[in-house]
């Protein structure tokens, strides 16, 4: 994976515009502004005049690790259905789709309702939808665009039946299966292929197929588990449209798989620090950062940055500290409180002054996506506009 920033850039960025342009992005800069069908570049606005804590989104990475991604998946042979929760941006979306993705996968009905706004036409939801309130809600985005949810209980399912009861315009359920995640999902494929009937025999749905999330490293394990469960659900004489697979770890290994008919990665697009620790790439492929500033030198040997737990998330992984800051690779965030990181100089030989801006690479991409109402899109030291992250809080 290493290398993918350096990848050549992907044809039709500046097709990105005619994308872009559904006022999806919003310009923050002086005299840049945003016209209906107009995408102006911000010229005037570097790295240095945003402040901070601050998401930036390095384009030229984002749009290889796009590339790079789609032509794996495409190479397999497979659907791609990226996941957005790793960007929650609409107009993100909307470029992997572009590249060639069927549609995307959203967690939360929120966060499926704010794609739909942004123009998300084919969306996916593998999550047990429960109760009055969010089952109308569902009904009224199943009028909107083309989609799909998961169960992996017989009371989802009764759920779903009473609320969507048109043979004409019928709901597709996929059967969420636990190939080794330990989380949500049948463990049989006798227990699949109960769900399976069920939704059949429901006027308003339409079974859909087979998904799961499989654990780091065991995705070869999963894809033999579904195609045994695949073979059992038709053997009863059902077909399975559908058998979703996916998670950005295991992305450079899709080539293996046969049962898997689609994939959906999802921290692919800016990468981060857990993905380098898995050896998904390298720092040179992240895009996505966080620029702090450096508000505080209490000792020779310690740094206090203006981001903590707020800006960069708690989240671990299995490289030491919360994150990575590339200007000075050898210092390390050892603790966060909620609005500042404390930062160990002692192994660096230079070291950063009071006042001095640094980029941080989270550990985990997708919670910081979560913890900022906007990011800023640059292009080398050139801050070329902002998106609002309209999924962001879309929890229910």
């Amino acid at each position: 994976m290493a290398g993918m920033a350096g990848m050549a850039g992907m044809a039709g960025m500046a097709g990105t515009a005619g994308i872009l342009s559904r006022r999806l992005w919003r310009y923050h800069a002086g005299a840049c502004q945003m016209r209906k069908g107009d995408l102006r570049e911000c010229g005037t606005m570097r790295l240095k005049d945003l402040d901070t804590p601050c998401v930036v989104i390095d384009l030229d990475r984002a749009e290889a690790n796009l590339a790079r991604g789609q032509a794996v998946v495409a190479a397999a042979g497979l659907a791609m259905r990226p996941h957005v929760k790793t960007h929650k941006l609409p107009c993100m979306a909307l470029r992997q789709i572009a590249l060639g993705a069927v549609g995307v996968t959203c967690q939360k009905l929120g966060e499926a309702e704010a794609m739909a706004d942004g123009g998300i036409g084919d969306i996916f939801v593998p999550y047990n939808i429960l109760g009055a309130t969010k089952l109308a809600r569902l009904a009224a985005l199943h009028a909107r665009v083309v989609l799909s949810v998961t169960a992996d209980s017989a009371q989802t399912v009764a759920g779903y039946a009473a609320a969507f009861t048109d043979p004409a315009h019928p709901l597709a359920v996929l059967v969420e299966c636990d190939t080794g995640m330990g989380r949500c999902g049948v463990r049989e494929a006798d227990g699949a292929l109960a769900l399976a009937r069920q939704i059949a025999a429901a006027p308003g749905l339409r079974f859909g197929g087979l998904m799961s999330y499989p654990a780091r490293g065991q995705q070869s394990a999963a894809d033999a588990w579904m195609a045994a469960c695949v073979a059992r659900i038709q053997a009863a004489g059902l077909a399975v449209p559908v058998v979703s697979l996916g998670g950005t770890p295991d992305l450079m290994a899709v080539g293996g798989l046969r049962a898997a008919t689609e994939y959906r990665p999802g921290t692919y697009i800016y990468s981060d620090r857990m993905q380098v620790a898995f050896g998904h790439g390298t720092f040179d492929d992240c895009a996505l950062t966080v620029r702090a500033t450096v508000v505080s030198r209490p000792t020779p040997t310690r740094a206090v940055l203006d981001a903590g737990s707020k800006a960069l998330a708690a989240d671990l992984c299995s490289l030491p500290g919360h994150g990575h800051i590339p200007a000075y690779p050898q210092a390390v965030i050892t603790s966060l409180s909620e609005e500042h990181a404390v930062v160990d100089l002692a192994p660096c030989a230079a070291r950063p002054q009071i006042g001095e801006v640094v980029a941080v690479i989270p550990n985990h991409a997708c919670v910081v996506s979560n913890l900022f109402d906007r990011v800023w899109l640059a292009r080398g030291d050139a801050v070329t506009g902002a998106a609002d992250v309209t999924s962001r809080g879309r929890l229910a």
